[in-house]
């Protein structure tokens, strides 16, 4: 797992800009701790930080081959599961090796195959070739989007970088952000190639982008098929262990410590036990860690979204896989701490507004580094299997929105935009984009001929959560984890589970009228009954009125401020009422917006952004 950058330039001699070059690989330092390097020709400069997993002496980047029309660059990010496969394959074409790595694998498969090595890889990646031999850039992302990659055109060429910030260390680039970018900052629809940042785009998951003198030219090369499903129910169920135990298996390899983030539900249990399994027959522990807030347990309030506390079952699974189990428990001043959010903020280059749920997650990750490198989470099983509350809402399905801004309106109405400036949510028009957004997410599924109504509509919401929802959930993974040298895997985004679960009918989907029923009983035979019982609960947010205190004294320093340009975008009588409210009664909203406001103000002092509102 690593940081890349890089810069395409056809009309400038690029063998002039290494402290330019220096400076973008620079700030992927939090994503690449072990080590940098760069890789400059005339017209094509790679910038690699690295965090060394596999083949600790040999896989240093970049990594070049050199042929007798013109050398070739790769810096790689992420892993490639089916690596030794792969190796295996290209020994007998005749390629020879000088390391270990997968990244090696990865460059030879492209001297062999060119573009086409992406139909041959399974894992989680964003990486860039420069190819002297024709002059172009190949800039690849894995499927699902596990692995951040961003590109900003220039008038001669291209800027790119594992984050914005690497971008935004070139001068050609401008830290300017308008109302298109706001957009979707607010309404979360995650918006194809968005980045907040105008002027820079996201490669789509899926997606290859070349990039030659005759401009920038994008392919897909995976996306979800509608597919006829034809397996029964048992054996259904028994492919989806199959895949869930090789993929597990793939991806425990490392040359680094390992753990499992383990928060008590079906997910992150489901990993736990088999991950456990796995390495008992190796004769090793398996190292697990959770979350967790002081007193929480003992003062625990059921809400809208959680029904039980995660201890107790965090507990039980942990006794039945005996792992070496570690609770990292936070309390409000730490998740408050303004150290803490520049941190966050700084990782995800926006003012995502998720608060505790953000700060926490990065604490809970800081901790783990300390004793792993690489951890497996339970990410993304929601999407893949339909587990969320509003995949089984009758109202959230009806509305013609995106289902989780469906069941949120219906417990927070607009109240989650109430903290805007007014001039700026007349300007904004959120709910016209939400609509625009729906409508072009919907238009790009797949059907099959003869689909119920029920069928339809599911296969729809499924393709929104695998399509939309899960990538803005991945983003926050990568960024939190790897702004303390974290690699974080992600099991239930292996592009076969996805594909082949996708393609299963709601009705086996939900078969035992539960959520999750294909996951439920392909892993029931590594679990504890309790969890397999287990209502979904999401990730856990403080319920202590101290951290809304905390927050209301963060905001009161905001409002002494006369001139502070966070009011150009949030409404500074709404502060001012807010701030007065009782913390011990607050509500869901109002602390929502003053995470929010608190973020935003922090962003705008960390990247001083220009503002384009008109």
């Amino acid at each position: 797992m690593c940081g890349i950058a890089g810069w395409v330039s056809f009309d400038s001699d690029l063998t002039r800009q290494q402290r330019v070059i220096d400076a973008m690989t620079e700030t992927m330092a939090c994503r690449g701790p072990d080590g940098r390097g760069t890789f400059v020709r005339t017209h094509g400069a790679l910038g690699h930080r690295r965090l060394a997993i596999i083949d600790l002496p040999g896989g240093t980047q970049p990594m070049s081959i050199s042929t007798p029309s013109g050398d070739i660059g790769l810096v790689y990010s992420g892993e490639t599961y089916n690596f030794h496969e792969l190796r295996d394959e290209l020994l007998a074409l005749g390629h020879t090796f000088r390391t270990d790595s997968d990244t090696e694998v990865v460059l030879h498969g492209y001297l062999q195959w060119g573009e086409s090595v992406v139909d041959h890889l399974n894992g989680m990646y964003a990486f860039a070739i420069w190819d002297q031999r024709t002059e172009k850039l190949v800039m690849i992302r894995d499927r699902m989007g596990i692995k951040p990659f961003y590109y900003y055109p220039t008038p001669d060429g291209v800027l790119f970088g594992s984050e914005p910030k690497a971008i935004l260390a070139n001068p050609l680039a401008r830290k300017a952000v308008d109302t298109d970018g706001l957009r979707e900052l607010f309404a979360f629809t995650k918006q194809p190639k968005w980045s907040l940042w105008k002027g820079m785009y996201e490669v789509l998951p899926g997606t290859l982008i070349t990039v030659d003198r005759n401009g920038i030219h994008e392919r897909t090369y995976w996306r979800l098929d509608a597919v006829e499903h034809t397996d029964s129910r048992d054996d259904t169920v028994a492919k989806v262990r199959e895949l869930l135990t090789d993929i597990v298996d793939r991806q425990l390899i490392s040359d680094v410590p390992r753990c499992v983030l383990l928060s008590g539900g079906l997910d992150s249990s489901a990993i736990t036990g088999l991950a456990a399994a796995r390495l008992a027959r190796d004769g090793e522990q398996l190292r697990t860690f959770s979350v967790d807030f002081a007193d929480q347990e003992e003062n625990f309030v059921p809400d809208e979204m959680r029904d039980t506390p995660d201890s107790p079952y965090v507990r039980e699974v942990a006794a039945l896989v005996r792992s070496a189990h570690e609770d990292v428990i936070l309390n409000p001043s730490e998740l408050s701490d303004l150290t803490v959010r520049r941190a966050v903020i700084t990782a995800r280059d926006i003012p995502a507004g998720l608060g505790d749920m953000d700060s926490s997650l990065y604490l809970l990750f800081k901790a783990i580094r300390a004793q792993s490198t690489v951890a497996l989470s339970g990410e993304s099983a929601d999407e893949v299997f339909g587990g969320y509350r509003w995949f089984h809402d009758e109202v959230a399905l009806k509305e013609e929105t995106f289902p989780w801004l469906a069941f949120n309106n219906a417990i927070t109405g607009e109240g989650r935009w109430q903290m805007l400036n007014p001039e700026l949510r007349e300007r904004l028009q959120l709910e016209t984009f939400i609509s625009d957004q729906y409508a072009s997410a919907v238009a790009e599924v797949d059907h099959l001929d003869g689909e119920s109504e029920v069928e339809h509509r599911m296969r729809t919401v499924c393709h929104l959560h695998l399509t939309r929802f899960v990538r803005a959930l991945l983003d926050r993974k990568d960024r939190a984890s790897m702004a303390v040298g974290l690699e974080v895997r992600v099991p239930f985004c292996d592009h076969r589970l996805v594909g082949y679960v996708y393609n299963t009918p709601w009705s086996l989907k939900s078969f035992d009228g539960r959520e999750k029923s294909l996951l439920r009983h392909a892993a029931k035979h590594v679990l504890p009954q309790s969890v397999v019982e287990r209502v979904k609960s999401p990730y856990p947010s403080t319920q202590d009125p101290g951290y809304a205190a905390n927050l209301q004294q963060l905001a009161k320093e905001i409002l002494s401020e006369k001139d502070s340009p966070v009011f150009a975008l949030v409404d500074r009588t709404w502060l001012q009422r807010a701030v007065t409210q009782d913390p011990l009664h607050m509500d869901g909203i109002t602390r929502g917006n003053l995470d929010r406001t608190v973020d935003l103000h922090t962003w705008l002092d960390l990247y001083s952004p220009e503002l384009h509102l008109a």
